[in-house]
C-alpha cells in the first residue's frame, strides 16, 4: 500500500471534503446561501481542514456548467493550479488533483502535478479521470472515443507519467504517445508518488482503479434503503479489495456524503427538504439527465434520479442531528469504507458545527482521533 494513503493520520475512518471547487458543490439548488466557491472561502475552508484533522480535499474536475437556472457547477477551478494554492496556504491536508487524460499531455501534467507535490511537501494527490461529459470535449476539440479506448488511453497516459516520475532519458512508443528522450526534474517529493484514485463506475473502470490506484471511490446505492446499501457496499468493497490483491495491490475504498447536520432530526430534514427539492434547480437536473441519456427511462424511475441529483447529486444523504450523522458515518465505516468525502450546503459555515460536534461523536466510536493525537 502506498504510505501516502494515510493521509498523515491513523484514523480508521479519513474524511475530506468534496467538490467545493465548483459552485454549489453538490446542491442542485436555487437556495440563497448556497456555496460559490469563492477563492477566499476556499481558503477559510482548507486551513479549517488543517485545523481540524480533516485528511484531504477532492474536486471536482469541470470545464463546463450544465445550465437551467443557476448553471450548476457553472463557475469552477482547474484543480492542479486549484491545488498548488492551497498546499502553499496549509501545513496537513492532502489536496488532489483531478486530471482527464484526454485533455492533458503527460509531460505536462507529469510537471504540474510534481510542482504542486513540492509546494504541498508530498501532500498532492492525483484522482484521474479517463473519461467525462462529452460536451466538455466538444469544447477542447477532442475526441476520446468509446468506453473502451478511453481506458486504454487512460492506462498508457497513468504510465507514461509514472515512468517520468520514476526515470529519465527514455523514450515511449505506444498506441497514443510517441515520445523521444524523455527527461524531467524533480521527480516527486520524497522519491515516492502521489496517492492515486478513481471512480470508475464501468467493468473496465473498476478494472482500472484496481490495478492502477491507491484508492477506488464507489458510491452507495440507496434505492432500498440506506441499510441496506450499506451492506451490499460492504459485499462490493471486499470482492474488490480482494481483486486488488490479485494483482499485487492494496487499496482503500472511499465513498461520498452529502452532510446536513443540524440539532434535531426534523431541522435537518425540512432544510434538506427545502434545498434540494423546494428550491432545486429542476432545469439543470434535466439537463444533466439527458446528458447522460437517462431522460428516456420509465417515469418513476427517472423522478427518482431526478430525486437524487437534485439532493446532493447522487452523494449519501447524511441527515439529522449530530448523533445521527455520526451514527451514519459510523455505519460508512462498518461497511468497509476507509474513508468518506462529504460535502455541504455552505462548506464554511456548516462545517464548525460538525466539527464541534460529530467529530468528537466519532472519537469517543474510535473512528477518529482528536487533532492534536492525529500523527499517534
Amino acid at each position: 500500500m502506498n504510505p501516502r494513503l494515510a493521509m498523515g493520520t491513523a484514523n480508521k475512518l479519513k474524511l475530506g471534503f468534496f467538490a467545493p471547487n465548483c459552485s454549489s458543490g453538490k446542491f442542485v439548488s436555487k437556495a440563497s446561501g448556497i456555496w460559490s466557491a469563492q477563492w477566499d472561502d476556499m481558503v477559510k475552508l482548507a486551513q479549517l481542514a488543517d485545523e481540524s484533522g480533516i485528511e484531504f480535499i477532492l474536486p471536482v474536475g469541470r470545464w463546463k456548467g450544465y445550465g437551467g437556472d443557476t448553471d450548476y457547477h457553472g463557475a469552477s477551478y482547474e484543480t492542479i493550479t486549484w491545488a498548488s494554492g492551497l498546499l502553499a496556504l496549509t501545513k496537513n491536508v492532502t489536496v488532489f488533483g483531478t486530471v482527464h487524460s484526454a485533455l492533458f499531455p503527460p509531460l505536462i501534467a507529469a510537471k504540474q502535478m510534481v510542482t504542486a507535490d513540492h509546494i504541498g511537501h508530498g501532500r498532492f494527490g492525483l484522482n484521474v479521470v479517463c473519461g467525462w461529459n462529452e460536451g466538455e470535449f466538444d469544447m477542447f476539440g477532442v475526441k476520446p472515443g468509446d468506453h473502451d479506448r478511453r481506458y486504454r488511453l487512460g492506462q498508457e497516459w497513468l504510465d507514461v507519467v509514472r515512468m517520468i516520475w520514476d526515470q529519465d532519458d527514455f523514450d515511449f512508443k505506444g498506441e497514443f504517445f510517441d515520445l523521444k528522450g524523455v527527461r524531467e526534474k524533480p521527480k516527486p517529493y520524497g522519491g515516492t508518488w502521489p496517492v492515486t484514485m478513481n471512480a470508475g463506475a464501468s467493468a473496465d473502470g473498476r478494472e482500472f482503479a484496481l490495478r492502477n490506484c491507491d484508492a477506488w471511490f464507489t458510491g452507495i446505492r440507496l434505492s432500498s434503503g440506506l441499510k441496506a446499501g450499506m451492506g451490499e457496499a460492504g459485499k462490493v468493497i471486499q470482492a474488490a479489495k480482494a481483486e486488488a490483491r490479485s494483482y499485487g495491490r492494496e487499496i482503500g475504498a472511499f465513498t461520498t456524503g452529502v452532510v446536513v447536520c443540524r440539532p434535531t432530526r426534523k431541522e435537518a430534514e425540512e432544510f434538506y427538504h427545502y434545498v434540494g427539492y423546494e428550491m432545486a434547480d429542476w432545469n439543470c437536473i434535466d439537463n444533466m439527465l439527458a446528458m447522460k441519456g437517462w431522460d428516456t427511462k420509465p417515469a418513476e424511475e427517472l423522478e427518482r434520479l431526478r430525486e437524487a441529483y437534485a439532493s446532493g447529486n447522487g452523494g449519501t444523504p447524511l441527515l439529522g442531528s449530530p448523533d445521527d450523522v455520526a451514527a451514519a458515518l459510523a455505519g460508512v465505516s462498518e461497511a468497509g469504507f476507509d474513508g468518506c468525502g462529504i460535502s455541504f450546503f455552505n462548506y464554511v459555515n456548516e462545517f464548525p458545527y460538525f466539527r464541534d460536534e460529530v467529530l468528537p461523536r466519532l472519537e469517543r466510536m474510535g473512528l477518529r482521533k482528536p487533532a492534536c493525537k492525529l500523527a499517534a
